[in-house]
């Protein structure tokens, strides 16, 4: 069945782990019968977190799709991941979705979680509700989480929704109806009586709360009152505006509150018709237009062994399976063939995709993050802001031999979680995978075990250290064989010194008088760049190094380029050792943005990393971002260590800056480290 776009409402669940956004999916997918039997996650067997790792750890690790039908509406619902090493699936979510509605435990209350959701939203000017969840559990307290809320958040914190006294349903403030929940079934009827003084309360602060444009404000402040359809009206308009957040409440496992959430959706969630139009990335905009040209962006891409799957959100026009799509990125353009909405992992095959909904195309040489679109050319949409990876571990296989089995595994895992990237390390010979947390990594390996086939071990990721000299040395390098017939010779002087305009090698000849013939110079600056990939302290690449051939001898018969190749060798051997070299360490530059109060616990750190803090500024959202110069050395735990020391409330940036002589306790665990690798 296909929905015109003003009945389509996208939705994605957000908050910290644990919080019961899958939960309360499987509750909507109950209560709207779209499943027969209510799943629970200890039991792995809801909808939304089918995957084996899922299952195994009890979380979700990736974004499932979950429609329901309630009141002649399409709700598309993408359950999203709460640990932060998943964030990336939730960013694509709020990409696609004109609705974020973030979870708050009614016994934690504002969680690290829920905060993140709130700034990832309001980075990208989505609307946001708040659902007081777990209702039930023991400690559980509304009214002291909505204070929370309205302490963390202002005026803009909006209650629809409100538990009963008698804790068997929720108060619809908009609908001012009660909702009572038994056996998992849900009636409608009037407030109770004893409830009726707190409702009237709230449901005046909420009719001044939707009194959002000036013709709506006007009539509230001459009568004091607003009609629902009013209300409705001056909250998808707030909505829309982020000026106002409702919150809404319940408990998803006794399907308390979940169709007075479902009511709140298709009421006053704004359709994708409501929303601003999407803006390009050439600084153009797109218009949600049923009628329009077909746009399509790729938010997510799912391979298994059915096959490859793109999830799209159609931005614009409708596409069929006679549809033929161009792609910005590629200029290919695609016929779609097969057409797939998704709940979990089951797939239906639809004949189209209205303007605004959400579902799959089958078989697709498309990535995440791909714009789709009819005509001869098609502005890309801004590709997903994803965080650039912070922490890095070199990844090999148990079994010696697999390592082509580990790249193509990690390549196709790839396909599906853009937020990892794969680098092969030619010079610390590793290879180095890179994403968000420990956690992320740990899954991808488990991954390959189970869809590929093939063990893996992850270990630090080697540091790429550099040598250099620091003093002028001459040295005299000599290849002098004799076999038989032709013989070899070679003989150089060579000059060694330190220079610093270029870390590469800078090769210089001052020969006079013909002592080594020009056709051999080629030979024996070949011979010194092959020298310098490996140093004479830890085996590291030397920089900033000149070398000056300035004398030498040669055989009329013997003397060959392979022999001076190797007299050059032998006399960067003889005067490398000699020069004073020294180990160059990477320094970076870190971006630490914390909170105020952890300010002492992040300095008192960074001074153990060895770092030097260069200044702090506020920022707009009242955090500290410490800027400071940092050894690469010390980072590889950092993205951990940061999470614990401030609770999952900092994020960092790091990149490398330049090289710098390290200390001498290092430089020496360094050459001891080098020689254990060697044995």
């Amino acid at each position: 069945m296909s929905y015109a776009t003003k009945d389509i409402r996208n939705v994605c669940l957000l908050g910290h782990g644990g919080s019961g956004k899958t939960s309360l999916a499987e509750s909507m997918l109950y209560l709207t019968g779209a499943i027969d039997r209510l799943g629970r996650t200890p039991d792995g067997n809801t909808v939304c977190d089918y995957d084996t790792e899922e299952i195994k750890r009890q979380i979700t690790i990736s974004t499932a799709m979950a429609p329901v039908e309630y009141d002649g509406r399409k709700i598309n619902v993408l359950d999203c991941p709460g640990y932060f090493d998943f964030a990336a699936e939730a960013i694509a979510a709020i990409r696609v979705c004109e609705c974020g509605i973030i979870l708050v435990t009614a016994k934690d209350g504002l969680s690290v979680g829920a905060e993140r959701s709130w700034k990832m939203l309001k980075k990208a000017g989505k609307p946001a509700m708040f659902y007081i969840s777990k209702l039930d559990e023991e400690h559980g307290d509304y009214n002291r989480v909505l204070e929370q809320l309205k302490e963390k958040y202002g005026g803009s914190i909006c209650p629809v929704t409100a538990p009963r006294s008698d804790g068997k349903g929720v108060i619809d403030l908009v609908h001012n109806v009660s909702y009572s929940t038994e056996k998992g079934k849900t009636t409608k009827g009037p407030i109770p009586a004893e409830d009726a003084a707190m409702a009237e309360s709230l449901r005046e602060s909420l009719m001044e709360a939707a009194a959002t444009t000036e013709e709506l404000m006007e009539k509230f402040l001459d009568t004091m009152e607003l009609s629902q359809e009013e209300i409705i009206e001056g909250l998808t308009a707030g909505l829309v505006e982020r000026s106002v957040v409702p919150v809404l409440c319940g408990c998803a496992v006794n399907g308390v509150g979940t169709v007075a959430l479902l009511q709140a959706i298709a009421s006053y969630v704004p359709s994708p018709l409501q929303m601003p139009p999407v803006a390009t990335a050439d600084g153009g905009e797109i218009p949600c237009d049923p009628n329009g040209p077909a746009v399509a962006f790729v938010f997510k891409t799912v391979s298994d062994q059915f096959g490859k799957f793109s999830f799209v959100k159609v931005c614009s026009g409708k596409i069929t399976a006679e549809t033929s799509l161009r792609n910005s990125r590629t200029d290919s353009v695609d016929k779609l063939g097969r057409l797939y909405t998704f709940c979990g992992k089951k797939n239906t095959e639809v004949k189209e995709l209205a303007c605004g909904d959400i579902g799959a195309v089958g078989k697709m040489d498309w990535k995440t993050g791909d714009t789709l679109g009819e005509g001869k050319t098609v502005s890309a949409l801004p590709p997903l802001d994803i965080p650039a990876p912070v922490y890095s571990m070199a990844i090999a296989p148990k079994n010696k031999g697999q390592e082509d089995k580990i790249a193509t595994g990690l390549a196709r895992l790839n396909e599906e979680d853009i937020s990892f990237t794969i680098v092969n390390n030619s010079e610390t010979k590793q290879q180095v995978i890179s994403g968000t947390g420990d956690i992320q990594l740990d899954v991808l390996c488990s991954k390959l075990k189970n869809r590929f086939g093939v063990e893996s071990v992850l270990s630090p990721a080697r540091v790429p250290y550099r040598e250099k000299i620091k003093k002028k040395v001459e040295a005299h390098g000599r290849h002098k064989k004799q076999t038989g017939g032709s013989g070899q010779f070679g003989d150089v002087w060579i000059r060694f010194e330190p220079q610093f305009d270029t870390e590469d090698l800078v090769f210089v000849e001052e020969v006079f008088g013909g002592s080594v013939p020009k056709n051999f110079f080629p030979a024996v600056e070949k011979g010194l760049r092959e020298a310098v990939t490996k140093g004479v302290l830890a085996g590291y690449p030397v920089v900033n190094l000149k070398a000056t051939l300035y004398d030498g001898s040669y055989h009329p018969v013997d003397s060959n380029e392979m022999a001076f190749k190797t007299a050059a060798h032998l006399a960067y051997k003889e005067g490398i050792p000699n020069a004073q070299p020294t180990i160059l360490e990477p320094i970076g530059s870190l971006k630490v943005t914390v909170p105020s109060d952890y300010m002492g616990d992040i300095i008192g750190d960074l001074n153990k990393r060895r770092g030097r803090v260069m200044g702090m500024n506020p920022d707009d959202e009242g955090n500290t971002v410490v800027e400071a110069e940092v050894p690469m050395a010390e980072m590889g735990s950092y993205a951990i260590d940061l999470r614990s020391m401030t609770q999952s409330r900092g994020s960092f940036v790091f990149q490398f800056e330049r090289y710098e002589e390290a200390p001498g306790n290092i430089q020496q665990k360094v050459i001891e480290e080098a020689k254990a690798l060697e044995e």
